[in-house]
Formats: C-alpha cells, structure tokens, sequence
C-alpha cells in the first residue's frame, strides 16, 4: 500500500496539518468579518430609530405632556403617526427599514408600509427562545447602544431569515421594532465565504505540492542509497553512493555508507587476492610432492634414490606446514581468538636472545651488527614479540648486501618502548612501501619461492604489533638503506 511509503506519510501528516490550520484561520476570519457585519448592520438599525424618533422624544412638543409630565397616549399616539408614516419597506433596496409597534397588550399599534405581516409581538422575557440577544453583543460581551431612541433600556437583536431586526422597549412597556433586509450583506458574506475557501484551496495546493517536493528531495538520498546497495547485492562491489549534500543527516549516513562500502569492496578483493595467493604457495610444495611420488613409481629406484625422493616430499612438506601455520597464526590473530600474555618483559632481552639467533647467518655473509640495546620495559607476550624480532632480524639479513650492516637499537620513552632495525639492503622503492604488510606481497618479485620465504613474515609481524596495542612503521631510501620502527605501550 502507498501509506507503508514514507513519502506518503509526511504527505498526509503535512496535509492535515495544513487542512487544520487553514480551516482554523478560515473559520475564524469569516466568523470575525460576520461579527463585524452583524455589529455595523446593528448599528445602523439603532440610528435610523433614532432619526425616526429622537426629535420627538429629546423635546416632546406640549401636545405630548400632561401635567407637567409626558402624556403615554400622546406619545404612543405620535409614535404611531411617525411608523405609518415611514418610507415604504422594499427588501430589494439595502437602506430600505419596516417598523413595527406593539402595544401593553402585545397588539399592533402601527406597521410602516411594507412590513412583514406575520411577526408576533416579541416575547422578551425569554429572550434566548425568541433569538433576541443583546444589540452589539459579540462572545458575551456588551457593548452601549449608539442612540437609545425609544427608552433608556439597551436594544435587543436577532437575525430571521435574510432579515435583521432590532427590538426596544418603551418608557410604558410598549415595543418598537426596527429591521431590514440583509440579502446584500448574506451574498458579500458568502463571496468572502467563497473566496476564503478558493484561498485556502490554493493554499493548499501549493502547501502539499511543496511538501511532495521536499519530502521527495529529502527521500531521495534514501532511493540512491537503496539502488546502490541493491547493485552491490548483485556482486557490483564498485557502486557508490552519489553525494548532493553532504551536511544534512543522509548525507553523512551516505558518506559513512560509502567509506564502508569502500572497506567491503577492499575486504573482497584481499580475500580474492589471499586465496589466489594461498593456492599458489600451497601449489608448489604439492607439485613437488606428487612430481617426485610419480617419478619413483615410474620404475624401480634405489635405496639411495627413494631416499632422496623422501627428503625432497618431506621438505615440500614442511614447507606446506610452515604456510598453513602462518595462515592459521593470521586467522586466529584476525578474529581474536589469539589469546596474548601480558605478563612484563624485557623487550631488549627479547632482542638480544634474536640476535644471538641470527649471527651465524650474518656473519656467513659478512654482515655486522651493531647493537644500542637499552632496556624497555613493556607488558606483552614474551614469544610472540621474540617471532616479532626473529622476523626483523632475519629480513635484515635475506635482503641485505654482501658485507653489509644492520644496526639495531631499543629505547625506554615516556609511555612507549621502542625497537629500530636499519639494514643497508637494496631498499623498498616508494610504489612499494604501501603495501608490504600484505600477506604474500613481495617488493622483490624475483625472491618469489626462494629463501623459504611466503610473503606472510611481514603480515604476520604487523598483527602481532597491532595486537599489543602498538604500530609498526618503515621508512627507506633505495639503493641505501631500509629502517623499520616498532613501537609499543611501556
């Protein structure tokens, strides 16, 4: 379903959110606008009373008083003259009035021409009931009346139909009713109706169109990075996710996705390379073994010779053990399943007890060795930081030059120990440096089989120094000389 997208649901989110608020304004607008009209209409209901009347009531003329005081006949019966006398009522004009007035009793005293014919004298003791309410009065609150014509009594007023209407009580319980059409202020309250609603339509419009846009912006790192993963699901290790906008959130999700899709695409191809290169060391070792297994069955041998057919399988053999330990040595210290002592040592006595080791073979080659060997303390594992030396030591010696020099130096720092090793070889060109502590990576191509060498001594020499929670690094010059540095936790 459409709804499960996330696209879709931000769009609906949005989309209520927005339906919500433009409703709200809306509504409040035509309600504030009709208040307005309502008040104004009012207003001009009490004024044309009081044009209709107040001349009379301000200074009633002495036909109107009684004794000094005012005569009720007299006035109810100029109050009716004026309302028979009133303009026609024509509810097709927009300034067009009707008056009404009842008597005590509630009958008809006098109806101006026009005026609807079927009002009932209103019953103001259940104002709520009749639909009267205050005149002005808007949420609860009252407002004075502009002209109180008939009485001192504020007016009351309701709507009927097209009509609004506002009734007074006289000074003797008598009631005046003033009203007119409101057709023209119904029809410009529904074009504000409508054109409020055509504005909030192209609000909303507009609103969601936005939202699909941005929303959709915002989802489409989320596409791309989907489609590329599905690529490299498909064995295209090389697909990459394409970076618009690195500073939001996707963008950095993307970068991160990309660096560890780099690491994923370089896992696989070590691995590739690893088995290629596996299979080739353990390939040679196997074709010596079946070579000389089928040349001594060809026909009869020798005692001599079967014996030399051993010792060439037996040495291809070791050599394939040799290959499988390193490789099993590798694997354990990848998965960290190589449980390391941390016991404290002597990392200058490891090295003295290498070099001891190694002499012979220098000195069958005229290499000397020249030792600075101070005494630095660190905790590790005492036989796999001597493999770490023996490695060294011994590459100081395979690539050496013939009556060369290897000096070799430990120190104790603050928080590091030390071991330096300088051979005064042929050197590691500068193409090659990068990559000789991967496994079977050789920088002299020719060595390739020779010396007993696999191409994992060096690989196997970085692991272990890792392990330690140290770093290895290795700085040459061609043609003069190649140092290496490891340094550990004191």
């Amino acid at each position: 379903m459409i709804f499960n997208s996330i696209r879709w649901r931000l769009q609906v989110w949005h989309g209520v959110i927005l339906v919500l608020v433009l409703a709200g304004f809306g509504l409040t607008a035509y309600h504030v606008a009709r208040d307005s009209q309502l008040r104004r209409v009012d207003q001009e209901l009490e004024q044309h009373l009081g044009l209709l009347l107040r001349p009379q009531l301000n200074e009633p003329p002495p036909a109107l008083r009684s004794d000094g005081g005012l005569n009720p006949a007299g006035i109810l019966d100029h109050i009716r003259n004026l309302v028979q006398q009133a303009a026609p009522f024509d509810a097709t004009q927009a300034n067009s009035f009707y008056y009404i007035l009842w008597n005590t009793n509630g009958t008809v005293a006098a109806r101006s021409p026009g005026a609807p014919m079927d009002l009932p004298c209103p019953d103001l003791a259940r104002t709520a009931a009749a639909g009267f309410s205050s005149v002005g009065e808007t949420n609860g609150a009252m407002r004075p009346v502009p002209a109180r014509a008939f009485s001192g009594q504020p007016g009351l007023a309701r709507t009927r139909g097209e009509f609004r209407e506002v009734v007074h009580v006289g000074l003797f319980d008598d009631r005046l009713l003033v009203g007119r059409s409101m057709a023209a202020d119904l029809a410009s309250m529904r074009r504000l109706a409508f054109w409020l609603v055509v504005a909030g339509a192209a609000v909303l419009g507009l609103g969601l169109a936005g939202g699909w846009w941005a929303a959709s912006r915002a989802i489409r790192p989320i596409d791309d990075i989907s489609a590329t993963a599905a690529k490299i699901a498909a064995g295209d290790l090389s697909q990459r996710i394409s970076l618009t906008d690195t500073e939001n959130e996707l963008g950095r999700l993307a970068g991160v996705l990309n660096s560890t899709f780099a690491r994923l695409e370089s896992a696989f191809n070590n691995q590739a390379q690893f088995t290629s290169d596996a299979s080739h060391e353990l390939r040679t070792p196997v074709s010596t073994i079946l070579l000389e297994t089928q040349t001594a069955l060809s026909r009869g041998r020798t005692s001599s010779e079967y014996r030399e057919t051993l010792q060439a399988c037996q040495r291809a053999a070791q050599r394939m053990r040799q290959l499988i330990e390193s490789l099993l040595a590798l694997a354990r210290l990848d998965s960290g399943q190589q449980l390391l002592r941390r016991d404290e040592c002597d990392l200058s006595a490891i090295v003295a007890r290498s070099i001891e080791l190694i002499r012979p073979l220098a000195t069958s080659r005229g290499i000397t060795i020249q030792t600075t060997l101070s005494k630095a303390l660190c905790r590790g594992d005492a036989t796999r930081l001597a493999q770490v030396s023996d490695n060294l030591l011994s590459n100081a010696v395979d690539y050496n030059q013939e009556g060369g020099e290897i000096r070799i130096s430990t120190a104790n720092g603050q928080d590091i120990v030390t071991l330096i090793v300088t051979n005064t070889g042929a050197g590691i060109a500068a193409e090659d440096l990068p990559h000789i502590f991967e496994r079977f990576y050789r920088a002299d191509k020719a060595r390739t089989g020779n010396g007993g060498h696999s191409g994992l001594g060096l690989a196997i020499t970085n692991a272990i120094v890792q392990a330690h929670g140290g770093h290895i690094t290795v700085r040459s010059e061609p043609g003069s000389q190649t140092t290496v540095t490891v340094r550990l936790p004191a």
